[in-house]
């Protein structure tokens, strides 16, 4: 699957998160082109009755955000969303949720409300009151659930691997630092355990790294770890991040994994958002 114009610039796999996340850049249109290809093919090759992972998900192609560049402004990006996500719903039958500054109703502006109760709920949650998609048919794919599709501003997905398989370990620190436990402004977080690994990880995304900065997250992670006797061993970027968020990274942290210079985009490609 190639699309004439999209910059492919990262993939990121994981195997216990069961998921992969792809981050493409190009025009607008060339965009919206690259992304109905790869929703087609997540559709028809992933089976989510037959899905297993840690990561939250409702659907096949679970979720697929816009982010305006420089040179576009964030009507453009609910512009691209709504497009793809109309066009997505009537080539598939799969139902389609708007999210972010794309969404049509509050209900399904937050993406972990989007998300609770997963594929596995799905059907359920969809015969509720104000629970019908926003596009495409009123119940979910057999196999590929619904898509939700929005639009938003630069978002880093940055984990924590812990140096403990306690999974409470992890959910006790994840509560700690997010915002809607009282923690961190503009951070989510969770705990999830990495069968793979036999550890726990904090998996956080960070909604504006400058309200809460990546470092300033990962000092309190690592404080809340320490109060519970673990420690972190690593993170990991998954994905990309404009380059400012994480280029002096702290010695006194542990070490970012894996992080390769292509993850880091310049800083001044999101000026606009």
């Amino acid at each position: 699957m190639k699309t004439a114009g999209a910059e492919l610039v990262d993939v990121h796999s994981d195997v216990d998160h069961h998921r992969s996340v792809f981050t493409f850049l190009g025009p607008a249109d060339v965009v919206e082109r690259a992304a109905l290809a790869l929703g087609a093919v997540a559709i028809a090759r992933i089976d989510l009755r037959r899905h297993a992972g840690v990561h939250p998900r409702v659907g096949a192609l679970d979720v697929m955000p816009f982010v305006p560049l420089r040179g576009s402004s964030m009507a453009d990006a609910v512009t691209a969303a709504r497009r793809v996500g109309g066009a997505l719903a009537a080539a598939h039958a799969v139902p389609v949720f708007f999210y972010g500054e794309a969404a049509l109703r509050p209900r399904w502006r937050e993406l972990p409300a989007a998300r609770r109760g997963g594929f596995e709920r799905l059907a359920e949650r969809m015969a509720e009151a104000d629970g019908a998609p926003d596009a495409g048919p009123a119940a979910p794919h057999p196999s590929a659930g619904a898509s939700i599709i929005g639009a938003r501003g630069p978002l880093i997905a940055f984990n924590a691997v812990l140096d403990v398989a306690d999974l409470g370990t992890a959910r006790a620190v994840a509560s700690a630092i997010r915002e809607a436990g009282g923690g961190l402004s503009r951070v989510r977080a969770l705990g999830v355990f990495l069968p793979s690994r036999a550890l726990a990880q904090v998996s956080m995304n960070l909604l504006d790294y400058r309200v809460t900065p990546v470092a300033a997250a990962c000092t309190r992670v690592e404080a809340e770890a320490r109060r519970r006797g673990a420690t972190v061993r690593e993170y990991e970027l998954v994905g990309c991040a404009p380059h400012d968020a994480l280029a002096a990274w702290p010695p006194d942290l542990a070490p970012i994994r894996n992080l390769r210079p292509a993850q880091l985009l310049p800083s001044e490609l999101f000026a606009a958002c």
